[in-house]
């Protein structure tokens, strides 16, 4: 939750010396004191600020206090600031049902009381930052209701198109079989290829569900242990290279012989099946470069597309849950990769970072350390 700012709080009085002493009693950290020496001053503050507390003198010239007081209860901005009074008048019934009417919650009395006057000022704002802390916890609570709202609707959508998919094509396959011709044994192949591709999508997405809960638990499991980051690389992109076909680009990559590093070698195919998974879903179709290399004490593998680019506004907020970037609404997915990648790497004592401009593509880079350097 967002921390609770200062609270206001106003003083009105026509005497400067009334004020000088009565904000003495009263000014402490977290606290804005407010003066004005007429009604129509501490108009114009309530209506630029948000008020805690008035305390109004009665006794002003042009504008006295119950004249404020009634002001302020005509006007929406300003008819919930709470009103004390502060009077020289004595303790006559009627002057403070006059006072009362024009909506005064308290009275302080001259000669003011150090203590009373400090007690009363604490509870209103006490409850002002109360009612501030609960606002924000409301809204912390929408803005996860609508997180929420907005993850389910993703969800359905994305497992919606592949369960379609994988329903027409077992349709097909019915039809096929059940038909007056037999059928063709390279058809049937490319169907079960198209229903496998499907499958996959959805067991990764339920995967990354999985792991965001795995990840807010503490229970993502790593297991280090030794590996080539350069042959997995070229694993990873063989693998991929059936979606690059589907994509209608290319995957070219440029790695060492061999690049010995130590880690969840699992966690960090994740990761960079991840990396390009993304690269063939915003490519617009163009050839993607995976580049493998070592500097220092540090291992890299930078995935490079050609498609629309990230804006730099967007750099950072792409590696939140359920984010992504402005304009990629239209591609599949929930917003989780990238998040679940830098957690991942992060776990490794690395970073992955973004280098993009709109229109020119992004690169993404994953900076492993070396295990010398671990």
């Amino acid at each position: 939750m967002s921390s609770i700012p200062d609270v206001n709080v106003l003083l009105v009085d026509d005497l400067p010396e009334n004020l000088l002493a009565l904000e003495a009693l009263i000014r402490q950290p977290g606290r804005r004191i407010f003066t004005a020496r007429s009604g129509d001053q501490a108009l114009s503050l309530m209506l630029e600020h948000a008020f805690a507390l008035a305390i109004l003198d009665v006794q002003m010239p042009a504008m006295n206090g119950f004249e404020l007081a009634e002001l302020m209860r005509g006007t929406e901005r300003t008819r919930t600031i709470p009103i004390v009074f502060v009077s020289a008048a004595g303790r006559e019934q009627n002057y403070a049902f006059r006072g009362y009417e024009s909506g005064a919650v308290d009275f302080l009395y001259k000669p003011l009381d150090p203590h009373t006057v400090r007690s009363k000022v604490a509870v209103f704002v006490d409850l002002f930052r109360q009612r501030l802390e609960l606002q924000a916890t409301r809204d912390e609570l929408q803005r996860a209701v609508t997180m929420r709202d907005d993850f389910m609707s993703m969800v359905s959508h994305e497992l919606r198109n592949p369960l379609n998919s994988v329903y027409l094509q077992a349709q097909l396959r019915r039809k096929m079989l059940t038909g007056p011709e037999p059928s063709r044994t390279d058809a049937m192949l490319r169907l079960v290829d198209r229903d496998e591709r499907q499958i996959r999508n959805m067991i990764r997405l339920l995967d990354d569900m999985l792991d965001v809960s795995r990840l807010r638990t503490g229970r993502l499991a790593m297991v280090p242990a030794p590996y080539d980051l350069a042959e997995l690389s070229r694993r990873v992109v063989e693998a991929i290279n059936d979606l690059a076909a589907t994509a209608g680009c290319s995957v070219l990559i440029q790695a060492p012989q061999a690049l010995p590093i130590e880690g969840d070698e699992f966690r960090i195919e994740q990761v960079i099946t991840n990396l390009l998974t993304n690269a063939l879903r915003y490519g617009q179709g163009k050839p993607v470069a995976v580049t493998v290399s070592r500097n220092g004490q540090q291992a890299s593998v930078s995935v490079r597309d050609q498609g629309m680019g990230i804006a730099q506004a967007d750099q950072d907020r792409i590696f939140e849950q359920f984010e992504r970037a402005e304009g990629s609404q239209q591609v599949p997915g929930l917003g989780l990769g990238l998040f679940i990648a830098r957690q991942i790497v992060q776990a490794h004592s690395g970073r992955l970072e973004v280098r993009s401009q709109p229109g020119a593509g992004a690169e993404f880079v994953l900076h492993l350390p070396l295990p010398s350097a671990t």
